[in-house]
């Protein structure tokens, strides 16, 4: 079963969590396509604007289940090992889910203010189709 992650390629803290998952999962579930890579995002049906509310997660057994944002994010941290507890113990917690969204929503509508801008897009070596070299 493989995951596509859409993310912003020329944010620094996107790739860089981009690149700690490269590095816990060795693309044994997640594969990862930047939002600059406007080939795979016509494929499935995403547009500038979608990518504008932040990352993408698509089930790539039924790509109609879908979860962006910080529901992307959460769901990213549920399926890694042991990663469920986490996430279920953070939802259970009275106010944090609805704390967390807004969290989210300022960096990733501060992201290139806070963090930066790359000047070039990063690809990941676990790209969707298999062809990218890392960079």
């Amino acid at each position: 079963m493989n995951y596509y992650v859409i993310y912003d390629g020329n944010c620094n803290l996107c790739v860089s969590l981009v690149q700690l998952l490269e590095t816990l999962d060795q693309g044994k579930l997640f594969r990862y396509s930047p939002i600059q890579d406007e080939q795979t995002l016509l494929q499935w049906g995403i547009s500038a604007q979608d990518c504008e509310q932040g990352v993408i997660l698509i089930d790539g057994n039924k790509p109609q289940r879908r979860w962006q944002g910080s529901n992307a994010a959460e769901e990213i941290g549920r399926l890694l090992p042991a990663g469920s507890i986490f996430v279920d113990a953070y939802r259970a917690l009275p106010g944090m889910k609805w704390a967390g969204d807004r969290f989210y929503e300022q960096i990733r509508d501060n992201r290139y203010a806070l963090f930066g801008k790359r000047s070039h897009t990063y690809e990941s070596a676990y790209c969707v189709d298999g062809s990218c070299k890392p960079t």
